[in-house]
Order: C-alpha cells, then structure tokens, then sequence
C-alpha cells in the first residue's frame, strides 16, 4: 500500500494532531487525530481488505477494541459469549459491563444446541474465539452465523488466533470480527493494539462514533507498525503453523503430557470443522504436564521459550495461564472449564524448528 500524495511505499508516519481547515467546517478529509488520521486509515483500509469487510477501526489495544463492541449494548441486553475466551474479556463483562446492565451468559459455543438454549429474548449478540483461549475449542461460524440471522442477532468473531491469512469469519456469517493486533498482525512484541472489521457500513458507521465519542484510537506510529507487521503476515503465519504442527505431534507422543490441544491433530474434536472453515491451524498449543508443580518446572527449564504473556510474535512465548493470560477467572470457573494449573499455553515462533523441539524435550526430561 503506497502513499496517494508522494507515491511513497510506506505510509508515511502522520504524528500530528490536529489539520489546517480551509474555512470553519471545510477540511481535506481530516480535523482531529481521535477522529481520523492518515496514517490510521491506511491501517483500517488494509484490515477491512484482509478481512473482507466494509470498515476497519484501529484501536490502541484489543481491549478497548472489545470494550468499543460491547459498548454497542443497552442495559438490560444479554450477549452469549464462549466460556473459552481471554481472561480479559471475561473481566471486562463480569466486572464492568455487568455493572452498566449488560447481561452475559458464557456457554460451550463449540457445542450448537448449548448456544441454542442460552439465548433469550433480550439476547442481541453472540461473541466467540474460534479456536478458542487456551483451550483452543472450535466452533462452526457457518452455523452459529444461521442461528444469528434466524433469531435477527449479531455475530462477533475474535480472530486472533489464526488471522485473516487463515479464517475469514465474515465470508463464514460473522458480522464484526475483532483483533488483538498485539498478536499475529504486528507480529514483532513492539506494539499494543487492537482491530474491528464490520461486515457492512451501517455498523462500521456505528462503531466508528462509538470509537471517536470514547476515544481508545491508536497512535499513528504504532499504526505504522502494524502497517510494517502485516506485509510480512503471510511468510510468519506459514512458518508458525509448520513448526506447531510438529511440535503438537512431538507433545502429543511424549510420556510426560498428559493432553495436546491442538486443532492440527487428527485427534483434537474440532479436527474436521477447522479444516473446513480455515486453511490453516495456527501457531498456538496448550498441553496439560498434570500438576502445577511441573508446570513450573518446565518454566525453569526452557531456553528458546521466553516465559511471558501475549502471543504470536517471532519469538516463541510459553506461559501458565491459569497464573498469567486467565488468572482473573474464578479457580472453580477455571477448574470446571479444565483450565488447570498443570496446563502450558506455546505461542510457537519462527526461530529453527530443531531448537525448540529440544528445548521442550530437555525441559519436560
């Protein structure tokens, strides 16, 4: 994507403000930054390219992505959401959006009929990852997108985990799909945001004066790093899924490992639908050690894996999310949901595949 007023490759970094008007009301496009910016709009044209969609909005993180789509709701509204997603999701509907009046309930959205028989008639909305976090659960987004037309509801779609270059959740049904850019898009640990891509121009018109009244945008520099991440989104994706895929099948022979979770083996329960509504399986892995005792073990041990939150960068990430990426769950909505303490969450990185597979040897050993 060049620059339309020099020709120039890469989007130049609009670090401004506010814009010269020619005559009170008359601008060039642009008044003020919250609003709009150069820089940011050659980001939310990319996304909504990618994604298929109508409209993109660049926030300053997932969350005040997630935070904007929710704000879409009244209270008294209900949302069912998965019961298998970010901690900070769960957080922010039980903690402060419960607190405005707006209901959620979390169910098995993987499972049809649960998400059949939880919606009510106040319900607006059904939000859900697929694959899931940490759990990585598959649900059918063809499906649940009929069930949402039949019943006049929205579909929200967290893509994080396998990104446009595998999942297109608005050509399967979904009406909005959420990112954290963090993630696989800026690819790199460097930036902090988040994206929303609207199936048509009525929501993204919606969201957008949502997104200007409460003002969580990203800067213009770092929408120039998402920018510089994405062009190279396609070579990192392949290589994240060539070494997980391997990696999965190394776990899921090795006598210490209890359970893999990975949709990439043949023996994960959504196998067969992934491969039908993706093109791909992803970078992400999860594994159960059994105990948190070993759990941390293998944290001591590991030498390529860097013990930190987040996910899909370059660099190989492990961490216990039980303790880290979903502690703000309750331990006994972790335990019902199999989030253990014994459980291991792998952001599979492009470093050599060799490296990594004898890091995880030597510290399950």
């Amino acid at each position: 994507m060049a620059d339309p007023q020099t020709g120039a490759v890469s989007v130049p970094i609009y670090q401004v403000s506010t814009y010269k008007q020619e005559a009170i009301g008359q601008h060039k496009g642009y008044e003020y930054s919250r609003t709009g910016n150069p820089t940011r709009a050659a980001l939310e044209e990319m996304v909504a390219v990618l994604e298929g969609g109508a409209r993109g909005l660049a926030f300053a993180s997932g969350m005040a992505a997630i935070s904007t789509v929710f704000s879409m709701f009244n209270k008294g509204d209900h949302l069912v959401v998965g019961d298998d997603v970010y901690g900070g999701t769960y957080r922010v509907l039980s903690k402060v959006f419960s607190r405005l009046g707006l209901e959620a309930t979390f169910v098995d959205t993987s499972d049809l009929s649960q998400v059949n028989d939880f919606i009510r008639e106040n319900t607006k909305a059904i939000y859900m990852e697929t694959p899931s976090n940490p759990l990585l659960k598959v649900s059918d987004i063809a499906a649940i997108g009929e069930l949402c037309r039949a019943r006049d509801l929205l579909l929200i779609v967290d893509n994080t985990f396998l990104t446009p270059y595998w999942q297109n959740p608005i050509e399967l049904g979904a009406d909005i799909v959420i990112h954290s850019a963090t993630k696989y898009l800026g690819g790199h640990s460097d930036v902090v945001a988040g994206i929303v891509v609207t199936k048509d121009e009525e929501l993204g018109e919606q969201l957008h004066f949502l997104q200007n009244s409460i003002g969580g945008v990203i800067g213009p520099f770092d929408a120039w790093l998402l920018l510089r991440g994405l062009k190279t989104l396609g070579l990192r994706m392949k290589q994240h899924e060539e070494s997980a895929r391997q990696i999965a099948q190394f776990l899921d022979q090795h006598p210490r490992v209890k359970k893999v979770y990975y949709p990439g083996l043949p023996t994960h329960p959504g196998h067969e639908l992934a491969a039908r509504q993706a093109r791909g399986f992803g970078g992400m892995i999860s594994f159960d050690v059994g105990s948190g005792e070993q759990a941390e073990k293998v944290m001591e041990r590991v030498r390529y894996f860097t013990l930190a939150e987040s996910l899909g960068a370059v660099e190989s990430l492990i961490s216990v999310p039980a303790r880290m990426t979903h502690a703000s769950i309750p331990p006994e909505k972790r335990a019902e949901l199999g989030i253990t303490d014994g459980l291991i969450r792998i952001s599979v990185g492009i470093e050599d595949l060799g490296d990594l597979l004898d890091d995880l040897d030597r510290a399950l050993a």
